[in-house]
C-alpha cells in the first residue's frame, strides 16, 4: 500500500483498470477501503492506504460552482497541514442545484488552478438518489445509526472516517474545513 495519498496523483497506470463492482452497504469498511474510484485524470485511486497508515479520512462531496466551492481553500489547508494523520478525498458530485456540471478533467483544471488542490479528486458520482455512490450509501446509512437523518444536505457536506473504516461524525456544508470542531478530532 502506498503511505501517502499524493502518491497515487503521480501514478498513472498504462491504461485505466475497471472500477470494482458496486459493494452492498453492508459491507462496512471494504466501502471505505477497498472500494476504487477513478481521480479527475482517470488514474486509480483508493483509500486502503489509510488504515494502513494509521489515518483518518476526510469525505467530501464537492462542486466547483457552490458558494461554498471556496472551502477547497481550507481543505487544501487542512490536508497540508495534517497530511501525516488524515487524508482528504474529495468526491465531487452534481446533485444540488447542478453546481458540478463538468467533466472530470475540467473539474481537475478548475480544483488545481483556482485552489492549488492536491488531495486526490475523485472522479464525479451521485451522493443521493437511486443512483447514489456505494460510498456515500455507507456514510449516510452509518450517520442514521448515529441519529444523523440525512446528512448530505448540500455540497461540502464532509464525513470523517477513522482508520478502521468506522464513521466517526458528520459534519454541515458550513463548517468550514479548519474549524475548531473539524480540528478537535485531529490534535
Amino acid at each position: 500500500m502506498l503511505a501517502d495519498a499524493q502518491a497515487f496523483l503521480n501514478t498513472s497506470p498504462t491504461k485505466p483498470r475497471p472500477l470494482k463492482p458496486d459493494l452492498a452497504a453492508n459491507e462496512k469498511a471494504s466501502v471505505i477501503f477497498d472500494r476504487l474510484y477513478e481521480n479527475t485524470q482517470g488514474v486509480i485511486i483508493g483509500e486502503a492506504h489509510a488504515s494502513q497508515s494509521g489515518k483518518k479520512i476526510l469525505i467530501v462531496n464537492t462542486a466547483s460552482k457552490c458558494g461554498l466551492t471556496p472551502q477547497y481553500d481550507e481543505l487544501e489547508k487542512l490536508y497540508k497541514d495534517h497530511k501525516d494523520k488524515l487524508v482528504i478525498v474529495g468526491f465531487p458530485a452534481n446533485n444540488f442545484a447542478q453546481q458540478e456540471p463538468g467533466t472530470n478533467s475540467e473539474i481537475a483544471e478548475f480544483c488545481k488552478k483556482n485552489y492549488g488542490v492536491t488531495f486526490p479528486v475523485a472522479e464525479k458520482v451521485s451522493v443521493k438518489g437511486e443512483d447514489i455512490a456505494p460510498i456515500f450509501k455507507y456514510l449516510v446509512d452509518e450517520a442514521a445509526k448515529k441519529g444523523i437523518k440525512d446528512p448530505i444536505t448540500w455540497n461540502f457536506t464532509k464525513f470523517l472516517v477513522d482508520e478502521n473504516g468506522e464513521l466517526i461524525t458528520v459534519f454541515s456544508p458550513k463548517t468550514k474545513p479548519l474549524s475548531e470542531e473539524v480540528l478537535k478530532y485531529l490534535n
